[in-house]
């Protein structure tokens, strides 16, 4: 049985007295938003279960059943159905005024996110997906996938695959960006899959989707402060361990925190282990010299100075916003500013340039002449 949500809260919605338009199981204009979204919470409350308990057997007993056994035998037989949760998904819809606007973010938002998130597949940009995929069947699918894909020339789908849980967003009609959070299968929540679980499924779900939109905010907008970046090299306490600093200077670190900031996005938080197999992937090295116990060893690092954190009492790890927001922004120093500005330095004979240089080159451009005499006069010119 599929139950739809959307018409559940459109219902609810009529009966409260609140106006709205909706497209499909889209939602582009509402009056009364405090209102609709208590009425679309009512879902995550212990009750729910109840109430799709009755839908579905009424729908089973009274439109199915019956066919087979009448209502006396039904009773007579004491036949019961018992029902569970297979697959769900929860969204919510960001709505713009301007059109225009909404396309605007969302692809600086996938421009800035592509980097750090560190896509191992870009989709075709025209049409559909094109060439046909041929795998072998001993072969597993990627456990770790993120995706851009334009199946349509006015459609645009960042989709991040984290074995059977998915995240995805993707523009709605002309002003609506929609954020999804899907579980194929709930089995990979290791809570039960029984209807009385909805509401702790449901709160399951919202989590993750609010830690997917807390990582690409950390990651789009990000900062460090003073105090953190003095003392990020020093060594620091985790209960009664005591860890060294952070050096982004030395390239295991660096490649440590280019892969937090990859897992940072993941659905449930990741091990060490799969922090591991991330390292290994960036820096090109083996198991024997990149392994879980060395990535141990650094999360409780990153622990230390607060850019990560255990999730309870499991092995499991995510980032911290504000740890989150200080790494990203180190890298994008190190890499997009420092480096370059290092390599302008250098005495060389300049290129004629592009023909029509972007806002990015101008500023680029300007930051070289600028820093050119600021090197010269603290003694490091080349």
């Amino acid at each position: 049985m599929i139950l739809n949500g959307h018409e559940y809260v459109a219902c609810q919605a009529r009966k409260a007295g609140i106006g709205f338009t909706k497209e499909g199981n889209c939602f582009t204009t509402i009056a009364d938003m405090a209102g609709f979204a208590r009425i679309a919470e009512t879902l995550s409350e212990p009750q729910a279960a109840g109430r799709l308990s009755e839908v579905c057997e009424r729908w089973i007993y009274r439109s199915c059943l019956c066919f087979a056994l009448d209502f006396e035998e039904q009773k007579r037989s004491g036949f019961r159905y018992h029902f569970s949760n297979y697959q769900m998904e929860y969204s919510r819809n960001l709505i713009f005024v301007i059109g225009g606007r909404m396309e605007q973010v969302f692809q600086a938002l996938i421009d800035r996110s592509r980097a750090p998130l560190n896509l191992k597949a870009i989709k075709t940009i025209l049409g559909d997906k094109g060439r046909p995929k041929y795998r072998p069947r001993n072969m597993k699918a990627a456990e770790w996938e993120v995706t851009v894909e334009r199946p349509t020339y006015d459609l645009t789908v960042f989709k991040l695959h984290c074995d059977k849980l998915a995240l995805k967003i993707y523009s709605k009609d002309e002003r609506v960006l929609r954020i999804e959070a899907m579980a194929h299968n709930i089995r990979e929540f290791h809570c039960g899959r029984l209807l009385d679980n909805f509401p702790a499924i449901v709160g399951r779900l919202k989590g993750m989707l609010e830690r997917f939109m807390q990582a690409l905010s950390c990651i789009d907008q990000c900062f460090i402060g003073d105090e953190m970046l003095e003392c990020l090299p020093f060594a620091a306490r985790v209960g009664k361990t005591t860890v060294g600093g952070i050096d982004l200077n030395k390239p295991r670190l660096r490649h440590v925190t280019e892969a937090v900031i990859v897992l940072s996005a993941s659905a449930d938080g990741f091990t060490a282990s799969a922090l591991a197999e991330q390292v290994r992937t960036v820096s090109h090295q083996s198991t024997a010299a990149y392994g879980p116990w060395q990535a141990a060893y650094d999360l409780k690092k990153l622990r230390g100075k607060q850019i990560v954190q255990r999730i309870g009492s499991t092995r499991r790890y995510e980032a911290i916003p504000s740890g989150l927001r200080a790494i990203t922004a180190l890298l994008v120093l190190r890499d997009k500013a420092i480096k370059p500005l290092l390599a302008a330095a250098q005495e060389i004979t300049p290129t004629r340039g592009g023909q029509n240089p972007r806002a990015i080159d101008r500023h680029y451009q300007d930051l070289r002449l600028a820093m050119k005499s600021v090197f010269y006069e603290l003694g490091i010119a080349a």
